[in-house]
């Protein structure tokens, strides 16, 4: 993992303080060995080598911390999901690229760590802010191709922007959402591919 960066997630003092990343990076080291479900804050406590009263005055909770991390990964799959959808020249690529990173980054989360993954499930198990920001962020990159795409002549302008956003961002969601993710392997590979071709005729003008 990256150092770790603030979003807006439940946390207690200073946005930018060194003891949070600390915390942050210790606890993703222990949640990757140990798992979130089966940690307390009082074992993060004694493997940072801090009391659990002096973790308390960055963190709420164990949820709290849990979510910063979970931002960060998320932050990291939309930061590989960004790249690619600039590295294509034409909106129709774009898209196609979104479709196909989205799930080849949610998968590399699941096989590489597991336990991380699992914080990830939870956090869309419980709809957590870092879950529900994420999904709006993607959503507005989605905007953005399409909006591209309308303005170059290669989708079609008649239908509602936000509800053309909000549809395919339908379609996308089993592959981008963690906790829908592991009911789809048997099509992740194919999937990208067809659903990228279906939405694209159906954007045709």
């Amino acid at each position: 993992m990256n150092k770790p960066r603030t979003y807006p997630v439940s946390a207690r003092g200073p946005v930018d303080h060194e003891v949070r990343d600390q915390i942050v990076t210790a606890a993703t080291e222990h949640f990757s060995r140990y798992g979130y479900e089966k940690t307390t804050v009082s074992d993060l406590a004694k493997a940072i080598g801090f009391s659990k009263a002096y973790i308390y005055k960055f963190f709420e909770s164990k949820q709290a911390i849990g979510e910063m991390i979970c931002a960060n990964c998320l932050r990291q799959i939309e930061a590989e999901i960004r790249e690619a959808v600039t590295q294509a020249d034409l909106p129709p690529e774009k898209l196609r690229r979104m479709f196909k990173t989205a799930t080849e980054a949610s998968l590399k989360l699941f096989f590489q760590d597991r336990k991380l993954y699992e914080i990830a499930a939870a956090a869309a198990t419980e709809n957590w802010q870092s879950v529900i920001a994420y999904e709006e962020r993607i959503q507005k990159l989605l905007q953005e191709v399409l909006q591209a795409g309308r303005q170059t002549g290669d989708f079609e302008r008649k239908t509602p922007l936000d509800e053309t956003v909000k549809a395919i961002y339908l379609v996308m969601r089993p592959y981008l959402n963690p906790l829908l993710l592991q009911h789809s392997f048997g099509y992740v590979e194919e999937a990208p591919v067809h659903l990228s071709s279906l939405v694209l005729r159906s954007l045709s003008p």
